[in-house]
């Protein structure tokens, strides 16, 4: 018995980007609300994926979210060059954006606010979080 050969060669395949489309998420009223798609769908992504504990949850693959947990009561001179890498890390697992830049850290009591820029292939907007 022979194995059937195959005449489609690897160079003849054409990668297709997929749409940013999705639902739009209303997280004021906690509904679904039309859709959503380019810099709107990103912003939507981001906020997703800084409040969500990566590992935490079994629906998503270990790439999505951001682990935040574990720097709580840390060394602040610590938390902020982890923190700027763990966003960076995070966020990049989206390929729609290119970078993150501008980080600015305010220290405050227990806190940490940290503000940055998100480059995307559809324009660039700023963020923010807070660790307690």
């Amino acid at each position: 018995m022979t194995i059937p050969q195959s005449e489609l060669r690897i160079e003849e395949l054409e990668l297709m980007k997929m749409p940013s489309m999705t639902y739009k998420i209303d997280f004021q009223k906690k509904r679904m609300s039309g859709m959503t798609d380019q810099l709107a769908a990103i912003k939507q992504a981001v906020f997703i994926i800084l409040h969500t504990e990566r590992f935490k949850h079994m629906i998503y693959s270990g790439h999505f979210g951001i682990e935040l947990e574990n720097l709580i009561g840390t060394n602040p001179i610590y938390v902020k060059s982890e923190l700027a890498r763990r966003i960076t890390e995070a966020l990049l697992q989206d390929d729609r954006i290119t970078s993150i830049e501008e980080f600015q850290f305010d220290f405050n009591d227990h806190n940490v606010q940290v503000t940055f820029t998100v480059e995307t292939e559809y324009g660039r907007f700023q963020e923010a979080t807070e660790v307690n």
